[in-house]
Order: C-alpha cells, then sequence, then structure tokens
C-alpha cells in the first residue's frame, strides 16, 4: 500500500495577484501590479487600514502584511495601493478551487488562497509527487495567469510547510525523510503554530532552530509551555495525524 500524498496549495499573495491579473488580462491595462512597489488595502487618500498583500518589489522596501499604510508609505513613498476588491478574490478563490478538484480526488479548502489536497494513489495518473504538484501549479498558472505554491509530504503539517520554505512559483516536497535536511535547521519561528510570545519563551530557553525543539526533553515543553509545547513538539518531529476532509 502506498503512502498518503499530501498537497498543500499557496496563492502567492494572493488578493494583490489576482487583483493583477484582473487588471491585465480583463480590464487590459499594461502596468502589472506584481512588477511594481504595490500592495492591497487601506484608502491611499485617508491613509488609513492595513496592508492586506504586497507585491515582491513592495518586499525590498520592508514592507509587512498588516502594518497600517501611513508606516508602509513612509517606507515607500512612491507606493501603489489598490481598494480590496473581495467579490473577485472569491470568483479567483472558487476558480482555482475548480481546478484542484478536477485533478484531485479530495480537496479542503484551508482558507481564501489556500487548500489540501489528498493526492494519494495517483501516481498511474500525473506520476511522482514532485510530477503531479508541478503539472497543478503550471496549469493554474496557464489557464488563471497567477501563480501558487505547492508543497507536497505525507500528512498536512509538511505539507503546508514544504509550500512555504521558498517563494513564488515552486514546487517543494518535504516527506519525513527529508525532516532533518530541510526543516530542522529552520528559526524555530517558521515552525506552524509558533507565534512571536511562544518563539521568544523557547528562544529564553534556549531552543533557537526546529531541529532543537524537536530533540527537546517533552517534559520541560510540557512544563514550560503545557499543552502546546507537546503540540510543537510533535509539530517539529513531523508528526500531524490531522485527518484531510473534503469540503470543496
Amino acid at each position: 500500500m502506498s503512502r498518503p500524498i499530501i498537497f498543500h496549495i499557496d496563492a502567492n499573495s494572493a488578493f494583490l495577484s489576482w487583483e493583477a491579473c484582473y487588471r491585465v488580462h480583463v480590464l487590459g491595462e499594461t502596468l502589472d501590479l506584481r512588477e511594481i512597489p504595490s500592495v492591497v488595502g487601506g484608502d491611499a487618500t485617508k491613509r488609513h487600514g492595513i496592508v492586506l498583500a504586497k507585491s515582491i518589489p513592495a518586499k525590498k522596501y520592508k514592507i509587512q502584511t498588516g502594518e497600517p499604510i501611513v508606516s508602509a508609505l513612509n517606507k515607500c513613498p512612491n507606493l501603489t495601493i489598490v481598494k480590496p476588491n473581495y467579490q473577485l478574490y472569491v470568483q479567483s478563490s472558487n476558480a482555482m478551487i475548480e481546478i484542484l478538484k478536477e485533478v484531485a480526488p479530495c480537496v479542503e479548502q484551508y482558507s481564501i488562497d489556500e487548500a489540501f489536497c489528498d493526492m494519494t494513489g495517483t501516481e498511474s495518473l500525473y506520476g511522482s509527487p514532485i510530477a503531479a504538484a508541478t503539472y497543478l501549479k503550471d496549469r493554474i498558472y496557464n489557464e488563471l495567469g497567477f501563480t501558487v505554491n505547492v508543497g507536497c509530504s505525507s500528512n498536512k503539517l509538511l505539507a503546508k510547510m514544504a509550500g512555504d520554505l521558498k517563494k513564488p512559483n515552486l514546487v517543494h516536497s518535504l516527506f519525513p525523510e527529508e525532516i532533518e535536511e530541510k526543516m530542522w535547521p529552520l528559526d524555530v519561528g517558521d515552525l506552524f503554530f509558533v507565534g512571536r510570545a511562544t518563539k521568544r519563551k523557547l528562544n529564553s530557553l534556549g531552543i533557537t532552530t526546529i531541529g532543537q525543539l524537536a530533540n527537546t526533553d517533552l517534559k520541560l515543553l510540557r512544563y514550560h509551555l503545557k499543552k502546546h509545547g507537546e503540540l510543537i513538539y510533535n509539530y517539529a518531529n513531523g508528526y500531524d495525524f490531522t485527518p484531510l476532509v473534503d469540503t470543496a
């Protein structure tokens, strides 16, 4: 029996990408928001609100998702700001999910721009997990015009971690046998469910990498972080038994 094959699909800079695609392919604009310092969010005229999504060029100015528009403008005075169009984003999300449903036997939508696919047993149709993920990534780009990252593994946690390894428009695998090489060297703050407060607590214990967390005495983590300590210990070791539920 073949092992489970789970994909995590994540639209790159979703709101901004979907906005850019609509403006270029539907409205016929020549300026692509993805190629200039730009963000979706707030109101540029009133200088309030927050950044909901940013372009790659905007990242060079250290603009962060969630920061105030006025702060982003201080970092980049020539920043292009566009108001969010949620109806467009729902339509774009639905279009992506429809492609996933055509390819994967089981699809769980995780958020408006993320989904998991159970691709177990599809090797005879699409080839290796990397080949299947590349096919899916390229099909979404060719048909819808925006890029996604696809992470491949044997459970949802590792598939999500794989997809975040490097962006945009890439496929990554992170199977259990790859954890030590690919995941353990990462900053402990990169682990799913390790927020800023938890990271500070772990750092105070001398734990700075995911690998160090994975090899820490579980009793110590339980003492300092209670049940959350056990959860992130399991995640650091690649353990996740959460079932994939078909919701699409």
